[in-house]
């Protein structure tokens, strides 16, 4: 192969110079082009807020004015009307959004739950792992971190839980083991806590775990004078405690980071209220002074044994800490809407799953998958929409990846359980399929599912099956959510076409 340049060849490079600097005059050099090219998709900001039903929003219909932020972001915004969780806990729910695929497919079923290894590159950030998309993240809730984490390969900047909390008790895995993040995190915990869960353990160490209990109590107690005005409840934390937080600070640093990322970025922000307990500032406590009262359901197999006063005494605790995360949105949308990055980016408000007020059953851990916890809300805002949009066909949380993608301009992949969602897609989309939840975390990661519950929505109906439980086997109830949307009336029977 000829390596060296003889005369004449120089002389003719050495001709062509100017013609090249003319060139470099008066078009984009090589950085221009690549920072148009960067510059040319979308921005992304997917917005979670923890354990948020749709069936107490009132955007969605509910008597109490829990979200008017929310519902004014809704004017030049998308609605799903009938948007479904894929999971009734938090590993499931998040898995399913950013994998694309439901918890039996990922895998990630069990508390502090991960996916199947095959899927660790099967998710939103790997799937815009070109050069031209800053990928960022952060979470209040530690099992969302688990995944996030799992996912760090594909995420450029992951700001850790303890930077946007007032107290957090965990200061060795993200520090010393980045590498090993929940492996750490689940042996810390286990050092100080012990596990909580289906399989109680104490603590491992007895010596530590006292230490850790004086210095957290000394710490917290600190917090709650500080905070007890503004904060009559306590500081928002997670169940035990192990973190408490401020949503102000989360909020304000999106903010802040939204401003000064690069672009074109996409963003994975998930919060944890209104997740429990429930917690708001102040200016929220007592606002929902009516006598309205839901619906009085009989009490299921799986009850907690609740009585209707302690549910509903917790149902407006709830609302109050929905009201309080609703502003703390609509503060975020008027700095997006004032600084202009509305007019570039696509804004994704959604939930991983619902909370549960009926039945005798609190909260979400548990073995049924009734519309409160199913039933979560999905707003998206597009570059340039001027008006509200209405979609009242069944989606699922698994449309959300390839709906990104599509968005964006990018391929969507084979093994998605999801499609594009209506008003997104440049085909039709099939309104008629089956949209599932699945609770399953009773099962081996591994192994066929053997018990569980399965709900499918389809079309104005939604069949649920339990299978595998004692006392409890291979039942089903069907209801037509149009026409009864408490789901009150069981239309299930073998004989029963529909079914």
């Amino acid at each position: 192969m000829k390596t060296e340049l003889n005369r004449r060849d120089f002389i003719k490079v050495m001709a062509s110079i100017p013609l090249i600097k003319l060139a470099m005059d008066v078009t984009p050099s090589a950085s221009e082009e690549l920072l148009t090219q960067v510059s040319s998709g979308p921005n992304i900001l997917v917005i979670v807020f923890d354990a948020l039903s749709a069936t107490n929003v009132s955007l969605y219909g509910y008597p109490r004015l829990t979200t008017p932020n929310l519902s004014r972001f809704a004017e030049r915004a998308t609605v799903f009307n009938r948007h479904y969780a894929g999971g009734n806990f938090t590993s499931p729910g998040t898995a399913s959004i950013l994998t694309g695929t439901y918890p039996w497919t990922n895998r990630a079923f069990h508390l502090y739950g991960t996916v199947a290894r095959d899927f660790m590159k099967k998710n939103l950030f790997h799937s815009f792992a070109e050069d031209d998309y800053h990928r960022m993240v952060f979470t209040h809730n530690d099992l969302a971190a688990m995944l996030l984490y799992q996912f760090g390969d594909d995420v450029e900047y992951h700001k850790k839980t303890k930077e946007l909390c007032r107290f957090s008790e965990y200061f060795l895995a993200d520090d010393f083991f980045p590498g090993d993040h929940n492996a750490a995190f689940l042996g810390e915990r286990t050092i100080t806590r012990g596990q909580r869960g289906q399989d109680l353990q104490l603590p491992s160490s007895v010596y530590f775990s006292a230490l850790h209990r004086v210095w957290r109590t000394h710490e917290k107690q600190k917090l709650r004078s500080e905070y007890k005005e503004s904060f009559p409840r306590g500081l928002p934390s997670t169940n035990a405690g192990p973190i408490q937080y401020l949503l102000e600070d989360a909020t304000e640093w999106v903010q802040h980071q939204i401003s000064s990322a690069p672009q074109p970025f996409l963003g994975y922000f998930h919060f944890l209220p209104p997740h429990e307990p429930y917690n708001p500032h102040k200016d929220f406590i007592n606002i929902f002074s009516d006598e309205w009262q839901p619906v009085s359901k009989p009490q299921h197999h799986f009850s907690q044994e609740f009585t209707d006063k302690e549910l509903n005494r917790k149902r407006k605790n709830y609302d109050e800490y929905i009201a309080y995360a609703d502003a703390e949105f609509g503060k975020l949308v008027d700095y997006m809407r004032d600084t202009g990055l509305l007019d570039n980016t696509i804004l994704v408000l959604t939930s991983d799953h619902g909370e549960m007020f009926e039945r005798g059953i609190l909260e979400h851990i548990t073995a049924t998958l009734y519309e409160p916890i199913t039933w979560v809300p999905l707003i998206i805002s597009r570059p340039g929409q001027t008006e509200r949009i209405d979609v009242n066909s069944p989606t699922s949380c698994t449309d959300l990846l390839p709906t990104l993608l599509h968005a964006a301009g990018k391929p969507i992949p084979e093994w998605t359980d999801g499609q594009v969602l209506p008003t997104f897609s440049d085909h039709e989309v099939n309104s008629e399929r089956s949209i599932y939840t699945i609770e399953a975390k009773s099962n081996p990661k591994p192994s066929p599912l053997s018990k569980g519950t399965v709900a499918m929505v389809k079309d104005r109906y939604k069949l649920i099956y339990y299978f595998g439980y004692d006392g409890f086997e291979a039942q089903y109830e069907m209801y037509d959510l149009i026409n009864d949307p408490e789901e009150l009336d069981d239309l299930y029977s073998e004989t029963n076409t529909i079914a």
